[in-house]
């Protein structure tokens, strides 16, 4: 082809490759697939899309910090010296102590040998308590702790030891009386606020007034007193062998030789008068817990700790002890924990000397030191035996007993309800609701209509109990039948119209009249 000859077609040069502007050209179908966008550039897409399928994002809440627990102190034996602001800083904790000791509800004591101190009691570790008199009593090597040790029955010296302690420390608690604090525990527990008292004295002075009365032994699942011994009492004595309890008497000890059980013996007595051998006769011993020897109220007091937690008291007060046992370390720490982290929870350390170790830096919420009974008294609560003990309702053991059983007996109410709902017996059928026969039962064969009419008198129809079966109606073949009659002609109608008949068992007292008219 000549390259001088004009192109056939616009596209045979390369400068009609690209159409004419004036040119439009139809765009193509869409896909039936969604297509992908990319994005041209990163900012196209927003790094953090709304998801406007899910829920709506949850709101910022200003959460406040919680105000930080601090440890305030009263000394009561420098009560109104120092500076202004000492004195008004005094000033203040005692009366908070006082309202709480007034108004708490829930009151926890924790209380040891101190509180019975002004009551002649000795405690155990001070310059002048049981632990220093005793060994120099007794010559003893060691200290006066190891009479309080399981080991004083392994000899007979160390166990005459024992004995002549607990006759002389029992004839002390026999003639102690309660002193104001004591007082002022029972008027709480009088008054309903003592939820719990845990007491670490064998003295029984707390128990012997009636609004701390404890029980012996210990219920394992409740319902459980007010005060919960945790080393046991002087009150009672045991026997090692069967386990049975008595009234304590200091007399029987005399010697290294314990007291026979008067129940075993009774036992064994009955045994070989019947020519069965002999099983033994245990020992008494007084029921109070020694050292390195098991509780046996131990299941118990753990159950009733663990329900108190549960409970979460509102104050607790741990009063005339050094905390040295560790179970009682261990409740204290547990107690006091749970309280302070309760909204106006109140912890309160009451002795002589200085607050424990670090171990319970963040325990108190005040440290007093001062008498247990100057505390007594700055509360100035009104007697428990007084007749006017205030707004308070006295709540008894029962009250407390039907108060922890309450939710098991909602139950056993909600189910005896619904038995004797299922135990009714369903009411017969009405007697109006019963098969009454019909025009069409009694005489099947007649075309005109009945008109019933009821007698002058007619019989009254009889009661019938809804709780008894009715009667079935009787059989359709037993209603007696009128015999056929043909109908009348028009020329003997008249005759006829004014005809009744009677049938002879007619039911429910009814007579029947036989018209033509409708």
């Amino acid at each position: 082809m000549d390259s001088s000859s004009p192109p056939s077609s616009p596209l045979s040069s390369v400068g009609s490759l690209s159409p004419p502007a004036g040119l439009n050209y139809p765009s193509p179908a869409s896909s039936s697939l969604p297509a992908t966008r990319v994005p041209s550039e990163a900012g196209d897409v927003p790094e953090s899309a709304p998801d406007c399928d899910g829920p709506p994002p949850a709101k910022k809440r200003k959460i406040s910090e919680p105000k930080p627990r601090t440890t305030e102190y009263l000394d009561l034996r420098r009560l109104g010296s120092g500076t202004n602001e000492e004195i008004k800083h005094q000033d203040e904790q005692l009366k908070r102590l006082v309202s709480v000791l007034q108004h708490k509800r829930k009151i926890v004591v924790i209380a040891g040998a101190g509180i019975s101190v002004s009551a002649g009691i000795p405690d155990f570790r001070s310059s002048h308590g049981l632990f220093s008199t005793l060994r120099s009593q007794h010559k003893l090597k060691t200290s006066g702790k190891a009479l309080f040790d399981a080991s004083v029955y392994k000899d007979d010296s160390s166990t005459s030891s024992f004995h002549s302690m607990v006759r002389q420390l029992s004839h002390l608690t026999k003639k102690a009386e309660p002193t104001d604090f004591h007082h002022m525990l029972a008027s709480i527990a009088e008054e309903g606020r003592l939820l719990r008292l845990y007491s670490q004295n064998v003295d029984g002075i707390d128990t012997s007034l009636p609004p701390l009365a404890t029980k012996v032994p210990l219920n394992r699942k409740g319902p459980w007193p007010k005060t919960i011994q945790l080393h046991g009492g002087l009150e009672k004595m045991v026997c090692s062998k069967c386990g049975h309890i008595q009234d304590f008497d200091g007399a029987l000890f005399e010697g290294p030789e314990a007291p026979p059980c008067p129940e075993c013996e009774e036992t064994d007595m009955v045994r070989t008068a019947s020519g069965l051998r002999s099983h033994g006769i245990g020992r008494m011993r007084p029921r109070m817990v020694l050292y390195n020897e098991y509780n046996p109220d131990e299941e118990a007091i753990g159950a009733v700790s663990a329900a108190d937690l549960k409970r979460v008291a509102d104050a607790v007060i741990v009063v005339g002890t050094s905390l040295k046992i560790p179970g009682i370390r261990r409740l204290v720490k547990e107690m006091c924990k749970e309280t302070r982290d309760r909204r106006g929870g109140f912890t309160a350390w009451i002795n002589l000397e200085g607050e424990p170790g670090l171990e319970f830096k963040d325990c108190w919420d005040l440290v007093v030191r001062g008498e247990c009974d100057e505390v007594a008294q700055y509360a100035a609560l009104p007697t428990w035996n007084d007749k006017d003990i205030g707004e308070f309702k006295v709540v008894t053991p029962e009250d407390e007993a039907a108060k922890e059983k309450r939710a098991l007996d909602k139950v056993l109410i909600t189910s005896a309800n619904v038995e004797a709902a299922q135990a009714f017996p369903t009411p017969g059928a009405s007697p109006r609701e019963q098969n009454i026969p019909t025009r069409r039962d009694l005489f099947p064969n007649l075309s005109k209509p009945v008109i019933q009419i009821p007698l002058h008198n007619p019989a009254p129809v009889p009661k019938v109990d809804p709780f008894t079966k009715p009667q079935s109606a009787a059989p359709r073949d037993e209603v007696p039948v009128l015999p056929h009659t043909p109908s009348p002609s028009p020329t003997t109608g008249q005759a006829f119209r004014h005809t009744t008949i009677s049938p002879p068992s007619c039911p429910n007292g009814m007579r029947f009249l036989l018209s033509d008219e409708s």
